[in-house]
């Protein structure tokens, strides 16, 4: 079976591990993904994956709808991934939910696109240390500082940490606990953060379970159902005293009959 599954970054929140410790946590929708082309080494493609589509939005370009539509998939499909897969029983229009993949403590790997920051100074995205705030430097405060060596070798070595674009790159974060999982609303709960802003596409794959790992224990019944129950054992109580009055009330019934026949003698 698939291990990776695309849904949407929505937000962050806290909850509780198997510890019973109080973790931060990000919510991601993992709604239906659907397999819209599955490709195999025999076929023209010579490799094994499979096409996940996800997502769905008003205007679809042309070529996403024929793809859908091939596969037999009706809803616009707005995002494509491929999946390295050999299952050869997934074929195109099949439908994966949540819980077919994931469950509470999986360890997980997430993909996506961290956010943009735009153009950054080298402090804010190297973390450089800047100059001395004294002795007639006033203005080299955030300033980089010396880029080359001098004659030799009279150049900038290539990767150079410099001010440039920061974010707006692919990040995978591995070794991550799924600490929720909501069937209904087809809610996941990832411990801790996952790159990309609210609304983004992530990718999840399941690597495994986490090592030791606990399951919490069961939960309590609520006093409200204490209480009912309650409320049920004392009802039952009086259709019993009901049953034996019943019993004492044919007893005087036979003595008058006994009396009858003594006068008669």
């Amino acid at each position: 079976m698939i291990n990776t599954l695309l849904g949407i970054k929505k937000n962050m929140t806290s909850t509780y591990d198997s510890r019973g410790r109080r973790v931060g946590a990000t919510v991601v929708q993992m709604s239906s993904n659907f397999v819209t082309q599955a490709k195999t080494t025999e076929g023209k493609d010579g490799y094994d994956a499979i096409q996940l589509g996800y997502g769905t939005k008003k205007s679809v370009k042309k070529p996403q709808l024929g793809i859908g539509k091939k596969a037999a998939v009706e809803l616009p499909i707005r995002w494509f991934r491929e999946v390295k897969a050999s299952d050869q029983e997934l074929k195109p229009g099949t439908e994966i939910t949540l819980n077919q993949v994931f469950s509470i403590g999986d360890a997980v790997k997430v993909i996506a696109d961290s956010k943009g920051k735009g153009f950054q100074g080298g402090v804010r995205r190297h973390g450089f240390h800047g100059g001395p705030k004294t002795h007639g430097q006033s203005d080299r405060l955030r300033a980089p500082g010396a880029i080359g060596s001098g004659t030799t070798p009279g150049r900038v070595y290539k990767g150079k940490k410099m001010a440039g674009h920061m974010g707006a790159t692919q990040v995978s974060i591995r070794n991550l606990e799924v600490v929720g999982l909501d069937k209904t609303n087809n809610l996941l709960v990832i411990k801790g953060g996952i790159p990309g802003p609210v609304g983004s596409l992530v990718m999840v794959t399941k690597l495994g379970r986490i090592k030791g790992y606990t399951p919490p224990p069961e939960e309590k019944a609520d006093e409200e159902e204490e209480q009912k129950e309650a409320e049920v054992h004392e009802t039952k109580e009086p259709e019993v005293k009901e049953e034996k009055t019943e019993e004492v009330s044919v007893e005087p019934t036979e003595q008058p009959e006994q009396k009858g026949e003594e006068n008669a003698g």
